[in-house]
């Protein structure tokens, strides 16, 4: 989705809601969607104080806990780093792929999965109150630029 279709459907989405966008919020959203991999929050926090000098770590956090609830972003658990959610509308479980070299994150929404992974955990006497489902790997384009000893040599979380 293009950015300003996504910050638009952010927007409609709060309005719905009864949740109100502000600007920091919006700037927030707009530059996690805007990176290329998942942004830590620090990284966030640095470039917000470049345009509002009175930008403290809770200004950012505060932002990233309204966007996650309001499912406009998703943290990748594994590597504490934020990412927008393409789908914002689709409120069931997902699923990230990210490629351990670029930090390319790819959302993927695999219904089956996440109704077979509830129904288990109910038989088991669970409830499930959040699930996160990350896989690590190397994108398509990572991997044509690796020659191919490299790329069987790696391990999973090389950072090479």
């Amino acid at each position: 989705m293009p950015i300003q279709d996504l910050l638009a459907q952010a927007q409609r989405q709060c309005i719905e809601n009864g949740a109100r966008l502000t600007p920091i919020r919006l700037r927030v959203l707009e530059m996690i969607a805007t990176a290329s991999g998942g942004l830590k929050a620090y990284d966030l926090l640095d470039r917000l104080a470049l345009e509002h000098s009175a930008a403290r770590p809770p200004t950012v956090y505060r932002a990233l806990d309204f966007l996650i609830e309001q499912g406009l972003v998703h943290r990748i658990e594994s590597l504490n780093a934020y990412v927008a959610c393409p789908w914002p509308t689709h409120r069931h479980g997902f699923q990230l792929l990210i490629c351990r070299r670029c930090g390319r994150v790819e959302e993927l929404h695999l219904d089956d999965i996440n109704v077979q992974l509830a129904a288990r955990a109910r038989a088991l006497g669970f409830q499930v109150e959040r699930q996160t489902i990350e896989l690590l790997g190397c994108c398509d384009g990572c991997l044509v630029q690796a020659p191919s000893s490299a790329r069987d040599s790696e391990k999973p979380g090389d950072e090479s």
